[in-house]
């Protein structure tokens, strides 16, 4: 299972938690600390999944799932200590797919997920990688930005394909050039400036089929890749 999952959580040892059961399930993840940023993310990642804390700051819990089902219908797991039964059915009444108390058993909210996904029937297929606009076929080598009908199809390099790909299993992460190294061309003497050259070809192909500001360089560090 390639699905990205949202964790809106303000509290980093939890994050951390849930990031490490879901990524050991095969899931990709992005955090976010707060409820702006939840709100940020869910517009230029399109998330299959949100895992949503109701007590955030800058904007609660309920607000952020308000404006999720103004949006749409990604499917939402509230994540919250408030275990009374009116907080649970205002969950349900706004509109969250599930409701689950901490303290929780990691495990069982990682079920959780997969059979919300199930239910919702947004399941990604298998060996496809999805970060906002961009579509990524990890078993067919192919990588696409738009629509289904109006897709435009990249015409990478291996190499390439291999850095668009091992950076859309982690979008927002900032990857320094000698792990897209490591990652990206195994046993390879080339050097750093080597990634710069791939990097700056796969960015002026995404640019040209319309993906712009896909993918920034971070000073002194590297580069991600960011809808």
């Amino acid at each position: 299972m390639t699905a990205l999952v949202l964790i809106a959580e303000d509290d980093d040892e939890i994050s951390a938690i849930l990031d490490a059961y879901l990524v050991r399930e095969g899931f990709r993840t992005v955090q976010a600390r707060d409820g702006r940023t939840a709100l940020d993310l869910h517009l230029a990642l399109k998330p299959d999944l949100i895992l949503l804390d109701i007590t955030m700051p800058r904007i609660d819990g309920w607000e952020v799932l308000a404006e999720l089902r103004r949006r749409g219908n990604t499917p939402t797991i509230m994540i919250t200590a408030l275990d009374k039964d009116i907080d649970r059915l205002q969950g349900l009444r706004i509109g969250a797919d599930d409701y689950v108390v901490k303290p929780f058993n990691p495990i069982e909210v990682v079920a959780r997920c997969k059979a919300v996904l199930r239910r919702s029937g947004l399941a990604t297929a298998a060996g496809i990688l999805r970060v906002g606009d961009l579509a990524i076929d990890l078993d067919a080598y192919q990588a696409k930005v738009g629509n289904d009908a109006e897709a435009i199809r990249l015409a990478l390099t291996l190499t390439e394909f291999r850095i668009l790909a091992h950076m859309a299993r982690s979008p927002m992460k900032v990857f320094t050039r000698s792990e897209l190294l490591d990652a990206c061309l195994p046993g390879s003497d080339a050097l750093d400036r080597t990634v710069d050259s791939h990097v700056s070809k796969l960015r002026r192909k995404l640019e040209q089929a319309g993906a712009l500001g896909l993918l920034p360089g971070v000073r002194g560090i590297g580069y991600r890749l960011s809808a």
